[in-house]
């Protein structure tokens, strides 16, 4: 029993040593109406980390080892019509901003010139016109507004090139056909339109981003996209007997439909039947599950199988790598089911969901469902909302970012999963897990409330955690690594 003390200690102390790598920290007073966002140029190995408030921005530009190389200050976009800031392209040396009204209809852009020591603004008034937001993508070369058009089987980009240059693409979808999840035939619109509350709202689609781990809250999303460069992969499993996935090309605005099915549970209603998807490396990633019966297959984009696996309630799970962990609930805390039956049957009574990462050259899976957020009365500011979108992260009022959304996306939900481990050619790896990064995060928070401003974003294999001392009025940054 000492031994074993001893090693937990052993074993918490390692994990708080990584979390104490403070790399940077700069003294700076900020008002009311705080945001952060970050431009992360891996092949510079620089940062440029963009902190505001309601009366100014202040960009910072980093070195890998996160000093401040350059900086320059600019007043922030009329709060009362740019709420956001919502996103980047750059051009050569210099960075430009962006943010948005509430509605998108209004954009504010700030060229930060670091050679000239200027500010260029540019302002637009997009022509939505019976069209929805879906969501935003940024890169280098471009931002991009993604919407919906009412009635219709078309997509609408809204395009933002380096030197600021606007244009809007359609992409057409009317060969493809879009069914509910009840069967009902429908338009592309219609897909959007699904009210699939209390976990996933109409007009929702989760963006992923498959470098960084992605939670179970975020995987178990019917309506999910991944964005590279070059092209936008759309996954939608509203039904439980098939993906359907979309890729649009970016280069020449086209996009193909394939539906990809999943395996085959006999059972009625329909509606005990629970399934979902993910896409990574090329592959699709699903799982489907009945109250006693659960199959997890890896498929190539033509629907080919790589890998089936079955487990019924009498079977173990001969592919996890981790105990069967449960967190939150009706009895609160963390906890470890015993058998597979109690997986199965909490995952299919739950919004069930994938997440794939990259460990190394292997790929770490996650597998479990998660309930809907209790409604607590109050807003949680400190996590409530982040973004990271290659590389950006968005803060405070209200702002995006996956990474860290990831990370704290379990605060008053009900979670159960299991880790697995496979190989390039989609063996199972036996080993033993090691804490990641992000369970290094949560240590360290456990220690640590007056702050705000949050943000999280990645360069090389490293994760920064950036936030605001509110009580030393500093920006500080610090280091962990899986």
């Amino acid at each position: 029993m000492i031994k074993k003390l001893l090693f937990i200690c052993l074993f918490l102390n390692t994990i708080n040593s990584f979390s104490q790598d403070l790399v940077n920290y700069t003294p700076i007073e900020l008002k009311r109406n705080r945001d952060v966002f970050q431009i992360v140029n891996n092949t510079k190995k620089e940062t440029t980390l963009f902190i505001s408030d309601k009366q100014k921005v202040k960009a910072l530009v980093l070195n890998e080892k996160m000093q401040i190389i350059d900086s320059i200050s600019a007043e922030r976009p009329n709060i009362k019509l740019y709420d956001n800031m919502i996103g980047y392209n750059t051009n050569k040396m210099n960075a430009r901003l962006y943010w948005s009204s509430n509605d998108y209809k209004q954009i504010f852009s700030q060229l930060y010139n670091f050679q000239t020591r200027k500010i260029v603004i540019h302002q637009y008034t997009l022509p939505f016109k019976d069209e929805i937001h879906l969501q935003k993508f940024s890169s280098e070369d471009k931002f991009y507004i993604l919407t919906v058009i009412k009635k219709s089987n078309l997509f609408k980009l809204h395009i933002f090139d380096q030197g600021g240059k606007y244009e809007t693409r359609i992409i057409d979808l009317s060969n493809s056909r879009f069914y509910k999840s009840n069967y009902t035939k429908t338009n592309l619109y219609g897909i959007f339109a699904e009210n699939l509350l209390p976990f996933e709202s109409p007009f929702s689609l989760q963006n992923i981003i498959s470098e960084n781990p992605t939670s179970i809250t975020d995987g178990a999303k019917k309506r999910k996209c991944y964005f590279s460069n070059n092209q936008l992969i759309i996954t939608l499993d509203a039904n439980v007997d098939y993906t359907q996935l979309i890729t649009i090309d970016l280069k020449n605005f086209t996009a193909t439909e394939k539906v990809i099915g999943k395996p085959i549970i006999l059972i009625i209603p329909r509606t005990d039947l629970n399934s979902n998807s993910f896409y990574f490396d090329h592959k699709l990633y699903q799982i489907k599950s009945s109250s006693d019966s659960f199959f997890f297959t890896i498929k190539d984009l033509d629907g080919n199988n790589l890998k089936e696996f079955h487990v019924d309630a009498g079977s173990p799970i001969d592919f996890k790598n981790s105990e069967i962990y449960q967190e939150g609930g009706d009895f609160g805390g963390k906890r470890i089911l015993e058998t597979s039956s109690q997986f199965i049957r909490k995952i299919n009574s739950l919004n069930s969901g994938i997440s794939c990462y990259h460990l190394g050259e292997n790929t770490l899976i996650t597998l479990g469902g998660v309930s809907a957020q209790k409604n607590t009365g109050a807003e949680v500011v400190a996590f409530s909302a982040f973004g990271l979108v290659g590389g950006i992260a968005l803060a405070t009022i209200y702002y995006y970012n996956p990474t860290m959304d990831s990370f704290n996306s379990y605060n008053n939900r009900k979670v159960v999963k299991i880790e697995s481990l496979f190989d390039k050619d989609n063996n199972h790896v036996k080993t033993e897990l090691k804490p990641l990064a992000f369970d290094k995060i949560r240590t360290f928070f456990d220690d640590i409330t007056d702050v705000s401003s949050q943000t999280l974003f990645k360069m090389d294999s490293n994760y920064y955690l950036g936030y605001y001392d509110n009580t030393t009025k500093e920006y500080i940054i610090r280091k962990f690594a899986d």
